[in-house]
């Protein structure tokens, strides 16, 4: 999906642009998603898992920015991939036409600096124009920091999967779901 790019300022002076993700950030989404999996042990994949070819992502990126049905944005901030988000709907079946769901990474650096709530924000809007009535979203349970972010963009907890996730060092780690009304 096409939308405006947004401008802000973040909480220390400097300014982040929203807008949409596009083909020719291929490269640089693929490093951003070796590195931030490397930051952090809350996101789904493991950096060597990200086997994404340029090519590959361009495709992705244009196919996604053509799609009315979801939305995928960046942070940039100095001119630099700050973080990622998008909102995807739950399939063509009608019972959950009125669903999409949301994730979001940024680089490790740009935390606690306001962009998670703007982007969550400006999802939110965007999820609305396209016809979602709620956004849903899981998390890792010991992932504190994220869910307090959640809680503020206006998400509750509605479950929790057991075991929903098994890391490399062989620990199983729950997944809570939240979902946020719009």
């Amino acid at each position: 999906m096409l939308f405006p790019e947004k401008t802000f300022a973040l909480k220390d002076g400097r300014t982040c642009v929203l807008r949409p993700t596009s083909p020719e950030y291929a490269e640089q989404m693929i490093e951003y998603m070796k590195k931030t999996a490397g930051e952090t042990p809350f996101l789904l994949r493991y950096p060597d898992e990200v086997n994404y070819t340029v090519e590959g992502e361009r495709e992705l990126l244009g196919r996604i920015l053509e799609d009315p049905g979801q939305a995928m944005m960046m942070a940039l901030v100095d001119g630099q991939v700050a973080g990622n988000c998008s909102i995807s709907g739950h399939g063509p079946k009608r019972k959950v036409l009125h669903r999409c769901s949301m994730a979001i990474a940024l680089y490790e650096e740009y935390w606690g600096l306001g962009i998670g709530s703007a982007m969550i924000g400006y999802l939110a809007e965007l999820a609305r124009q396209i016809g979602f009535e709620q956004m849903d979203l899981e998390v890792v349970a010991d992932n504190t920091r994220a869910q307090a972010l959640y809680r503020k963009c206006g998400f509750v907890e509605t479950g929790r999967r057991l075991r929903a996730l098994k890391f490399d060092d062989g620990t199983y780690h729950d997944e809570l779901l939240m979902t946020r009304l719009l």
